[in-house]
Parts: C-alpha cells; sequence; structure tokens
C-alpha cells in the first residue's frame, strides 16, 4: 500500500508540489493498522489504495489522500490538530502517529464512539473525540497547528479558519455533492486573512451539518 501510495505522489508532484511523501508520514502510514478501522466485511480490502464503505452513508479515504492531507499540514511532534469527521478512526490514527494531540469530531454519534474505541483498543491515548457539528470546529481546544477535514464543504467554515493559529494550514475538500470538488490548501496570514490553493479533484462525501 505505501509503494502505491508513492507513486501516486510521483504521478501528482506538479499539482501537489510534494516529489515524495515525508519521512515522518511515511513512518505513520506503515505503522497504522488500517485493518482494524474498516468494518469486518471490508477487512480483506484494507490495504487497497481506495475508499471503503464504513456504513450511515460513509467513507475511509484512500490512503493517498490520508497521506497527501497530513503532509500538508506540515506538522510535528509539537503540533495540535483539529479533525473534521472522524469516521472509522483512521485518519486520527495516522495523525497521532506524528503530532501532540488529535481532537475529533464525528457528528453521527454510532461512528465516533466505535471509532473512539477502536482507537483506545490500539493504544492510542492522544486522541480524543468528541459527537459534534464540525463546521462549528471545537472552539475550547483552539487555536490548532492543522485542521484536516475527512469530507466535503460547499465552502470553506469561517469558524474553523478562526481556530486555526497564524501560519496554520488547513486542507479541506471543498464542492457540493455531485459537483467539482478540490482538495483545497488553506494558510492563515498573520493578519488573520487567508491563501488558498487548489491541489486536486477529489470526491468525497458531504460534510454533514449540525442543527442550525
Amino acid at each position: 500500500m505505501v509503494a502505491e501510495v508513492e507513486a501516486m505522489y510521483a504521478e501528482t508532484r506538479f499539482e501537489t508540489g510534494l516529489a515524495a511523501m515525508s519521512p515522518a508520514v511515511r513512518a505513520a502510514m506503515g505503522k497504522v493498522e488500517r485493518h482494524r478501522l474498516v468494518p469486518a466485511l471490508q477487512v480483506a480490502l484494507a490495504y487497497r489504495n481506495h475508499p471503503l464503505p464504513i456504513g450511515s452513508g460513509q467513507t475511509i479515504s484512500q490512503p493517498y489522500i490520508v497521506a497527501i492531507s497530513t503532509d500538508l499540514l506540515q506538522i510535528d511532534s509539537n503540533s495540535v490538530v483539529l479533525e473534521v469527521g472522524t469516521g472509522s478512526g483512521y485518519q486520527a490514527a495516522v495523525l497521532a502517529e506524528i503530532v501532540a494531540k488529535v481532537f475529533s469530531i464525528e457528528i453521527i454519534s454510532s461512528l465516533g464512539k466505535e471509532a473512539e474505541e477502536r482507537l483506545k483498543n490500539l493504544g492510542y491515548r492522544n486522541i480524543e473525540v468528541r459527537i459534534g457539528d464540525g463546521y462549528a470546529g471545537w472552539p475550547e481546544k483552539a487555536p490548532f497547528d492543522g485542521i484536516v477535514v475527512t469530507a466535503a464543504a460547499p465552502r470553506i467554515p469561517p469558524a474553523l479558519v478562526a481556530q486555526l493559529k497564524p501560519g496554520g494550514r488547513m486542507v479541506i475538500p471543498v464542492g457540493g455533492d455531485g459537483f467539482i470538488q478540490y482538495l483545497k490548501l488553506v494558510t492563515k496570514r498573520a493578519d488573520g486573512g487567508v491563501d488558498e490553493r487548489d491541489i486536486i479533484p477529489v470526491r468525497f462525501v458531504p460534510l454533514v451539518p449540525g442543527p442550525r
């Protein structure tokens, strides 16, 4: 699986600006036991480089997207990161292999609770999962060095931008369901503004909003 992901890095290096997977991300991808973070019916497919259904109309992203999203954040062992969309817990686990702390939000209670239990069983003690509205972020734990969103929003949520540190980065798929979506890199400037860059076209399930 890691070799496939590395090959895709090479194929998309002009779009992403990443010629190769960073050593930290490569180590994390090799260490996380993806077969323990997917439903039982998907275990045989766990190490293929494509998304898989995890129930409730949601999916686990393909390893390449997880790797590139993590790499684009430019995080390290001192970083505190917010993940929006816990899903199966796979992206959170990859992040947790690199950073000091991961805060992860999941709006679907059953998925969030199952992921939390899986992650605890795998020994991750630097991940905190919360059931809630990802559009609102987790203001009590902000500001974050990085934010990764694992479902597509029609636009970049202002609350998430507000919760980034100056110099922090957010990776988020943007675009409506059934329309063209792009994985975007959002970098917060010192003046509070942001710079945006389209990375690659993607297809994600929609980011589900909480009650308004």
